[in-house]
Protein backbone atom coordinates (compact mmCIF):
# COMPACT_ATOMS: atom_id res chain seq x y z
CA UNK A 1 0.00 0.00 0.00
CA UNK A 2 1.54 3.22 -0.89
CA UNK A 3 1.54 6.15 1.12
CA UNK A 4 -0.24 8.68 1.44
CA UNK A 5 0.44 12.09 0.25
CA UNK A 6 -0.87 15.32 0.66
CA UNK A 7 -1.01 17.49 -2.57
CA UNK A 8 1.30 20.22 -2.92
CA UNK A 9 -0.29 23.76 -2.91
CA UNK A 10 1.78 25.84 -5.83
CA UNK A 11 0.63 28.84 -4.01
CA UNK A 12 1.67 28.10 -1.14
CA UNK A 13 5.34 26.43 -1.84
CA UNK A 14 5.75 30.23 -3.66
CA UNK A 15 5.07 32.73 -0.83
CA UNK A 16 7.31 30.23 1.62
CA UNK A 17 9.95 30.53 -0.82
CA UNK A 18 9.22 34.04 -1.28
CA UNK A 19 8.66 34.98 2.67
CA UNK A 20 12.26 33.36 2.49
CA UNK A 21 13.79 35.35 -0.18
CA UNK A 22 12.40 38.02 1.78
CA UNK A 23 14.36 37.03 4.91
CA UNK A 24 17.83 36.59 3.24
CA UNK A 25 17.82 39.59 1.81
CA UNK A 26 16.97 41.39 5.00
CA UNK A 27 20.17 39.27 6.62
CA UNK A 28 22.48 40.77 3.63
CA UNK A 29 21.43 43.67 4.56
CA UNK A 30 21.95 43.74 8.26
CA UNK A 31 25.25 42.12 7.11
CA UNK A 32 26.11 44.80 4.98
CA UNK A 33 24.52 47.90 6.91
CA UNK A 34 23.59 47.27 10.30
CA UNK A 35 20.24 46.92 11.59
CA UNK A 36 19.58 50.47 10.89
CA UNK A 37 19.68 50.15 7.23
CA UNK A 38 16.73 47.53 6.77
CA UNK A 39 13.55 49.31 5.54
CA UNK A 40 10.84 47.60 3.21
CA UNK A 41 12.11 49.39 0.27
CA UNK A 42 16.07 48.04 0.93
CA UNK A 43 14.90 44.54 1.60
CA UNK A 44 13.03 44.84 -1.52
CA UNK A 45 15.75 46.06 -3.99
CA UNK A 46 18.18 43.83 -2.47
CA UNK A 47 15.42 40.72 -3.04
CA UNK A 48 14.78 42.25 -6.79
CA UNK A 49 10.73 42.04 -5.32
CA UNK A 50 8.25 45.29 -5.26
CA UNK A 51 8.33 46.91 -2.43
CA UNK A 52 4.53 46.37 -1.57
CA UNK A 53 5.33 42.67 -1.49
CA UNK A 54 7.72 42.43 1.53
CA UNK A 55 4.73 44.57 2.66
CA UNK A 56 2.60 41.75 1.95
CA UNK A 57 4.70 38.89 3.80
CA UNK A 58 5.49 41.73 6.61
CA UNK A 59 3.62 44.31 7.10
CA UNK A 60 5.78 46.17 9.58
CA UNK A 61 9.67 46.67 10.13
CA UNK A 62 9.34 44.88 13.67
CA UNK A 63 7.23 41.65 11.48
CA UNK A 64 10.26 41.89 8.80
CA UNK A 65 13.13 42.25 11.73
CA UNK A 66 11.53 39.78 14.10
CA UNK A 67 11.48 37.04 10.91
CA UNK A 68 14.89 37.42 10.18
CA UNK A 69 16.31 37.05 13.60
CA UNK A 70 14.14 34.15 13.98
CA UNK A 71 15.81 32.46 10.96
CA UNK A 72 19.20 32.75 12.76
CA UNK A 73 18.26 31.62 15.97
CA UNK A 74 16.51 28.95 14.40
CA UNK A 75 19.45 27.59 12.99
CA UNK A 76 21.07 27.81 16.51
CA UNK A 77 18.36 26.24 17.92
CA UNK A 78 18.82 23.20 15.92
CA UNK A 79 22.39 23.26 16.30
CA UNK A 80 22.34 23.59 20.13
CA UNK A 81 19.28 20.61 20.18
CA UNK A 82 21.95 18.06 18.12
CA UNK A 83 24.39 18.64 21.03
CA UNK A 84 22.48 18.54 23.74
CA UNK A 85 20.99 14.92 22.46
CA UNK A 86 23.40 13.71 20.57
CA UNK A 87 27.13 14.93 21.90
CA UNK A 88 29.28 13.04 24.74
CA UNK A 89 30.81 16.19 25.45
CA UNK A 90 27.94 19.47 24.79
CA UNK A 91 30.10 21.91 25.87
CA UNK A 92 33.14 21.41 23.44
CA UNK A 93 30.47 21.17 20.71
CA UNK A 94 29.69 24.42 21.89
CA UNK A 95 32.82 25.46 21.68
CA UNK A 96 33.46 24.52 18.96
CA UNK A 97 30.14 26.72 17.37
CA UNK A 98 31.26 29.54 19.22
CA UNK A 99 34.25 29.13 17.23
CA UNK A 100 32.69 29.19 14.13
CA UNK A 101 31.56 33.27 14.71
CA UNK A 102 35.40 33.19 13.81
CA UNK A 103 34.85 32.07 10.23
CA UNK A 104 32.22 30.09 7.83
CA UNK A 105 29.58 31.54 10.60
CA UNK A 106 30.99 34.84 11.12
CA UNK A 107 28.31 36.35 9.07
CA UNK A 108 25.10 34.42 10.21
CA UNK A 109 26.56 35.91 13.79
CA UNK A 110 27.13 38.80 13.13
CA UNK A 111 23.36 39.56 11.95
CA UNK A 112 22.62 37.43 15.19
CA UNK A 113 24.54 39.76 17.02
CA UNK A 114 23.11 43.11 15.64
CA UNK A 115 19.74 42.14 15.77
CA UNK A 116 19.79 40.93 19.34
CA UNK A 117 21.22 44.19 20.37
CA UNK A 118 18.65 45.62 18.31
CA UNK A 119 16.56 43.79 20.95
CA UNK A 120 17.11 46.11 23.54
CA UNK A 121 15.38 48.91 21.77
CA UNK A 122 12.73 47.11 20.15
CA UNK A 123 10.77 45.03 22.34
CA UNK A 124 9.65 42.96 19.81
CA UNK A 125 12.77 41.15 18.87
CA UNK A 126 13.40 40.71 22.76
CA UNK A 127 11.33 37.04 23.19
CA UNK A 128 13.49 35.36 19.65
CA UNK A 129 17.12 37.35 21.14
CA UNK A 130 16.29 35.06 24.30
CA UNK A 131 16.39 32.04 22.04
CA UNK A 132 20.38 32.08 21.65
CA UNK A 133 20.84 32.03 25.82
CA UNK A 134 17.74 29.89 26.22
CA UNK A 135 19.26 27.40 24.25
CA UNK A 136 22.63 27.80 25.84
CA UNK A 137 21.58 27.74 29.27
CA UNK A 138 19.37 24.32 28.72
CA UNK A 139 22.87 22.69 27.54
CA UNK A 140 24.98 23.99 30.32
CA UNK A 141 22.42 22.40 32.63
CA UNK A 142 23.28 18.97 31.19
CA UNK A 143 26.57 19.34 32.77
CA UNK A 144 25.61 21.37 36.09
CA UNK A 145 22.97 21.89 38.51
CA UNK A 146 24.03 25.09 39.71
CA UNK A 147 22.29 27.51 38.78
CA UNK A 148 25.26 30.05 39.03
CA UNK A 149 27.10 27.89 36.41
CA UNK A 150 24.63 27.74 34.03
CA UNK A 151 24.47 31.83 34.10
CA UNK A 152 27.96 32.46 33.72
CA UNK A 153 27.98 29.89 30.62
CA UNK A 154 25.27 31.77 29.09
CA UNK A 155 27.36 35.09 29.79
CA UNK A 156 30.97 33.64 28.90
CA UNK A 157 29.52 32.47 25.56
CA UNK A 158 27.85 35.99 24.73
CA UNK A 159 31.21 37.66 25.86
CA UNK A 160 33.23 35.04 23.71
CA UNK A 161 31.01 35.28 20.52
CA UNK A 162 31.29 39.00 20.55
CA UNK A 163 35.28 39.03 21.27
CA UNK A 164 35.42 36.77 18.23
CA UNK A 165 33.49 39.14 16.29
CA UNK A 166 35.84 42.12 17.32
CA UNK A 167 39.05 39.70 16.63
CA UNK A 168 40.60 39.27 13.42
CA UNK A 169 42.03 35.93 14.21
CA UNK A 170 40.85 32.36 14.66
CA UNK A 171 39.36 31.47 17.11
CA UNK A 172 40.72 28.04 19.13
CA UNK A 173 37.54 25.65 20.40
CA UNK A 174 39.85 24.03 22.51
CA UNK A 175 40.79 27.39 24.77
CA UNK A 176 37.05 28.10 24.14
CA UNK A 177 35.98 25.08 25.53
CA UNK A 178 38.38 25.04 28.40
CA UNK A 179 36.75 28.57 29.53
CA UNK A 180 33.55 26.99 29.59
CA UNK A 181 34.80 24.46 31.73
CA UNK A 182 36.73 26.51 34.11
CA UNK A 183 32.68 28.10 34.63
CA UNK A 184 30.93 24.43 35.15
CA UNK A 185 33.54 23.95 37.88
Amino acid sequence: MAAERKPVDGRRLRGERRRAQIIEATLAIVRRDGASGVTHRTVAKEAGITTSLTLYYFATLDDLLVAALTSVTDEYTRRIRRLIESEDDPIAGLAHLIAESAGPGRERALAERELSTLAARRPALRPVARHWRDNVAELARTQTDDPDAVEAVVALSDGLCAAILLDDREADPDHIRSVLGRALG
